[in-house]
């Protein structure tokens, strides 16, 4: 599969904003964070499959770490607000996760995949005044990095 050829934002640059709809039933607007929290975004291609599953329990498991470090954890997918829920449910995760589900926020971070209508597993590391620190986009899909490889880079702020 071949990624769209929509450029990432480029480390050093002001991170793209987005409201997406949320697993807590609120609108969630990137630039809200700005002056408070950084933001790891972390785009997965879809949920209920093995390594998405896998990755969005690891954030669970290690909440607690993004949540002393100063980071929220925004997990994005293409899927519905209901099947995200759904998801969230079934695997009892902590953070809420966003939908991408029009894929604006996709195209905006250059990682919607071509031929497919989901977006590749790729992380973004914004600080607290909207600019891209760290990015990371996997290979294929079912590549993922570990928490604490990203815990090792959101130390660098």
């Amino acid at each position: 599969m071949q990624i769209q050829n929509q450029p990432v934002p480029a480390v050093g640059s002001p991170a793209p904003d987005f409201t997406l709809g949320s697993t807590s039933g609120q609108q969630v607007s990137l630039s809200s964070f700005r002056g408070k929290n950084a933001v790891l975004i972390a785009f997965f291609p879809l949920a209920f499959t093995s390594t998405c599953t896998a990755e969005l329990c690891e954030f669970s498991d290690d909440y607690d770490e993004f949540v002393r470090a100063g980071v929220a954890v925004l997990p994005i997918s293409v899927d519905s607000v209901p099947t995200l829920k759904e998801f969230k449910a079934k695997h009892n995760m902590k953070t809420d996760l966003l939908s991408d589900f029009k894929r604006d926020a996709g195209q905006a971070y250059g990682v919607m995949w071509q031929d497919a209508f989901f977006t590749n597993r790729a992380y973004f590391l914004i600080d607290k005044g909207g600019v891209v620190r760290w990015e990371h986009i996997e290979e294929t899909p079912s590549g993922k990095r570990s928490n604490a490889e990203i815990l090792a880079e959101i130390a660098k702020l």
